[in-house]
């Protein structure tokens, strides 16, 4: 029997059809509260954003660089836990229409049990988890249990992966593949690596499954490179909880300065 198509698969299909590259901004669950939270992930919504990846915020978070870093210890100031994030996005029902991939680590995954964290995040409605520090042997494992609750777990590729096992990753990665841009943590950096546009084009020769870069995509035209080389999806996060940040520290609508920022790159995807 075949299984039933998942809103990341579903969106990646819409997305291919209409001949288009998915905007997926990531920003950090808390930073600076969940009100502030909720209100971006709508404002994403409408200036045009096709998935959000959605942070928890954890205490060592080893793939993230200094920014994200900054937005996790801004959280967890804020008294964000696992169970809270959840409890917001559950009460997006109704309003948030895009898939929300949640973005943890193997500890808070344990912690609560990896079937009842699946359970729960499901039900709040979540449509797929990345654990960037979870091994390809444990994350074929979790694959099954998210997927018994119809979440993706999406898996990651670095330039420094062997082909080998790049290929296992991609096979066994679901939704899409993660490629990260650079070698090293999350960062805001002026240029990507040209060997990426290869890695992009190794990856979707392998099979079918949908290619996303993430790590380093600073604005529009990094964006638009990402699209160029043939990647399904360009992932900002820190240039994004950079700005809210920044306008948090203006005092201002951190909901509409995110979005302004996503239209921009919204506008930078869809040119010729």
């Amino acid at each position: 029997m075949t299984a039933p198509t998942t809103p990341i698969q579903q969106r990646f299909q819409e997305l291919k059809q209409q001949r288009r590259c998915a905007l997926m901004p990531f920003l950090m669950a808390g930073d600076p509260d969940l009100a502030t939270t909720r209100a971006t992930l709508l404002a994403l919504q409408a200036a045009g954003a096709d998935m959000v990846e959605l942070g928890i915020p954890y205490s060592d978070p080893l793939a993230d660089g200094p920014v994200i870093q900054a937005a996790a210890s801004r959280a967890l100031a804020a008294a964000t836990t696992p169970a809270k994030v959840l409890e917001m996005l559950a009460g997006l029902k109704g309003e948030l229409t895009l898939p929300v991939v949640l973005f943890t680590y193997t500890n808070p995954l344990l912690n609560r049990g990896m079937e009842d964290f699946c359970r729960a995040a499901a039900a709040a409605g979540a449509a797929g988890l990345v654990v960037p520090d979870l091994p390809l042997e444990e994350a074929e494992k979790l694959s099954a249990i998210a997927s018994a609750q119809g979440l993706d777990l999406v898996l990651l590729v670095a330039p420094t992966t062997p082909s080998e096992r790049m290929a296992r990753i991609h096979q066994a990665s679901r939704g899409f593949t993660y490629l990260v841009s650079v070698t090293g943590v999350t960062g805001v950096r002026t240029s990507l690596e040209s060997r990426v546009g290869g890695l992009v084009g190794q990856l979707k020769a392998l099979g079918s499954t949908p290619v996303a870069v993430g790590f380093g995509i600073s604005g529009v035209e990094q964006a638009r490179q990402v699209r160029d080389w043939g990647a399904d999806g360009a992932i900002v996060g820190s240039a994004l909880v950079k700005v809210m940040a920044e306008a948090h520290g203006r005092q201002e609508n951190v909901g509409a300065a995110a979005g302004a920022f996503c239209s921009e790159l919204r506008t930078a995807l869809d040119a010729d």
